[in-house]
Order: structure tokens, then C-alpha cells, then sequence
């Protein structure tokens, strides 16, 4: 008699419930305990301030109290001299114990130490700590966004959402614009056509998604529609999950002209009558641009009765040498990560050998 003959009508569904059930608890536990941990941290940078405060304890009491922790509590890492000042500096900019439990607290450790580090605005430490907890961020994804200026960005692109938009979509869908849009990813000569730009953006289609932000599913490029016998063709056709609205993109090479709105909200009626389900959110146009004049696109926009938004881009641009070779050949040139993983793998080779010969 078989194995799967034992196994009762439902089992697998019971299965898959207990699994879920099991994998959601290690979750609730694993943010326990990093909430207990950046408490603990806290507690310990509180006193130690507190200490220095009334008693003038000066900054050698730290070194002295590492060396002693280290030694009571061998098996335990985090109780180095540096992370016992990190300590000290994250009490000093969250005093409220329960803004630690609201926000601190719900992102891991490390994550708070490169905040204090490379964020000093506390508004603006407050927003990323938010958004990486609404995100699930990584640390290697949230450095990416305040390198990238993310707070500075978000939510400013001229747009007439607030007209086209009921509330509180209009102001969703506003903070999910960046201007500009960060394509550092991309290396293009400052002369590029449309279509390099095009490209570039489906060959690094997971850093693009990235850059767009969470909830953008890719549907399309260059998509085709139909409107009495002629073709059309949509840049690039997105979906995103959460906002549950088709996401209409125009690149565009140079300045914005006016023109550009009547053509994506064209294309917004065409995603209308052939695309969008009734239980859809209303569609939105975003047109990319390498530079645009805010007043123009206002006026281009203003008696537009569907949501477009108007964003610039930034990109690296590649050397002029580099720029004019022609295609096949620049495209068979190494890119800058290829480099940088070759030069690490010779110092590798260097030292391996030195050692050697040791």
C-alpha cells in the first residue's frame, strides 16, 4: 500500500494552513526578540547618558564598561566599545521610550546604527525608519534609497492628481512619484535617443523596479494596442498590485513639450476601454524626462481630466571616447561592476599568493 493511499481527503490543506501558521510565528517571534534587543540597547545608551550627564562620567567609562560586559557576557556580540557609543548617540536622538517601541524598535539594529550615521535630520531619520518598516526594506535596499535622496524626491512631481484624483487616492498616488528618478544604473551618453533609454531600462529591468518602488509589476514593453485598424504602441505598461491601477510610462529623451500630455492621456483612454477591469483603479500616466519646466507642464496639465504626473530622470553619463564607439562594440565592453568584481578578484590572487610564498 502506497503512501499517498494513508494520507486522508484535506491533508495538504491542513498541511499548508499548520506551515503558514508555524512560518508566521517565527516571524512574530523573530521581531520580538529584535524589539527586546534595540530596547535592551537603548536602556543601556539611556543610563550611560544619563551617567555622563549628572555624574560626568567622561568617554573612557565606555571603553572600560566594554571590556567588563565582554568579559561577563563572552557569547553575546554587540557589546563592543563603537556599538556601546551607538547606543549612547540612539537614546540621545529618541528620549521617548515609546517613540523606540513605535519605530526603533520595529527595524533591526543595524539598520538604526547606519541611520544615525548617514541621516542627521531627525524628521527625515523618522521617514526612512517608516517607510523601511511599511517596505520589509533591507539595510542593503535602504542605503540605496538615502543615497539616493529618496526623502527629497518622493512626492514631488508636478502632477494633477489633486483634480483627476478623489482623496485620499490623489495623495497615494502623489507620494508614489519621485522627481527625479534615480537611473544611475544606466550608463548613456548625454546625446542618447529615446530608444537607448528604452533599452537600457529592459536590459536592468530589477534596479528599474527598484527605482519605481514597491507594488510595480512590469506588463509591457512597447505594448501594442489597436484603435480603428492603426497601431499603437505604449513605452512601458505597468501594474501596481497595491494601488490595483495600469501605470502608463512615456520616455522621453529631452525637455518636456506639451504634446506629451495629449498623447498619454491617448493612451490612458485606450487602457480604458481595453485593458481595465471595473473593479480597476483609475489608470495613471507618468512621462519621464531629461528635463522639463515646471509652469509648461502645469499649463500642459491643467485641463487634462485624467491623472498624469511629469517626472525628470538623472543617469550616469558614459565617457565621450566610450560613447562614440559603435554599438556592438560598447555593448561588449565590461561595465563598472564587472570591473570593480575583476580588480577584487586579482587583489585576491595578490594576497593569496604572497601568502604563499610566506
Amino acid at each position: 500500500m502506497g503512501e499517498s493511499s494513508l494520507v486522508p481527503a484535506g491533508y495538504q490543506e491542513f498541511l499548508g494552513a499548520v506551515k503558514q501558521r508555524i512560518q508566521q510565528a517565527q516571524v512574530r517571534a523573530a521581531l520580538a526578540v529584535n524589539r527586546e534587543l534595540v530596547l535592551l540597547y537603548w536602556g543601556i545608551g539611556r543610563d550611560i547618558l544619563d551617567r555622563q550627564v549628572r555624574e560626568g562620567w567622561g568617554g573612557k567609562v565606555i571603553e572600560r564598561l566594554a571590556g567588563d560586559l565582554r568579559r561577563a557576557f563572552p557569547s553575546m556580540r554587540g557589546l563592543s566599545r563603537s556599538n556601546l557609543h551607538y547606543m549612547r548617540a540612539f537614546a540621545e536622538a529618541y528620549p521617548d521610550e515609546a517613540i523606540v517601541h513605535q519605530l526603533g524598535g520595529q527595524i533591526p539594529w543595524r539598520h538604526n546604527v547606519y541611520l544615525l550615521d548617514s541621516v542627521k535630520d531627525a524628521i527625515e531619520r523618522e521617514w526612512y525608519i517608516r517607510k523601511t518598516i511599511e517596505n520589509g526594506w533591507s539595510r542593503s535596499v535602504l542605503m540605496h534609497q538615502v543615497e539616493g535622496d529618496l526623502f527629497h524626491r518622493q512626492g514631488k512631481a508636478p502632477s494633477n492628481f489633486t483634480i483627476t484624483l478623489p482623496a485620499p487616492d490623489s495623495g497615494i498616488v502623489q507620494d508614489m512619484l519621485k522627481d527625479p528618478y534615480n537611473f544611475d544604473f544606466l550608463t548613456l551618453s548625454d546625446h542618447m535617443a529615446e530608444r537607448d533609454v528604452h533599452q537600457g531600462l529592459i536590459s536592468h529591468m530589477r534596479d528599474f523596479l527598484t527605482e519605481l518602488g514597491r507594488g510595480f509589476a512590469f506588463v509591457g514593453s512597447e505594448y501594442q494596442m489597436e484603435l480603428n485598424g492603426r497601431e499603437y504602441r505604449l513605452d512601458l505598461l505597468f501594474y501596481h498590485l497595491h494601488l490595483r491601477r495600469f501605470v502608463v510610462i512615456e520616455l522621453k529623451p529631452g525637455e518636456f513639450e506639451p504634446e506629451y500630455a495629449g498623447k498619454i492621456n491617448f493612451y490612458l483612454s485606450l487602457v480604458d476601454d481595453q485593458l481595465r477591469h471595473p473593479t480597476d483603479s483609475p489608470r495613471i500616466g507618468i512621462v519621464l524626462c531629461k528635463s522639463r519646466d515646471r509652469l509648461v507642464v502645469e499649463y500642459a496639465l491643467h485641463d487634462m481630466t485624467k491623472p498624469i504626473g511629469v517626472s525628470e530622470y538623472l543617469h550616469t553619463l558614459m565617457p565621450t571616447m566610450i560613447s562614440s564607439l559603435p554599438e556592438p562594440l560598447r555593448s561588449s565592453l565590461p561595465s563598472v561592476e564587472e570591473l570593480e568584481a575583476e580588480l577584487g578578484r586579482a587583489e585576491e590572487d595578490i594576497r593569496t599568493g604572497a601568502s604563499d610564498d610566506s
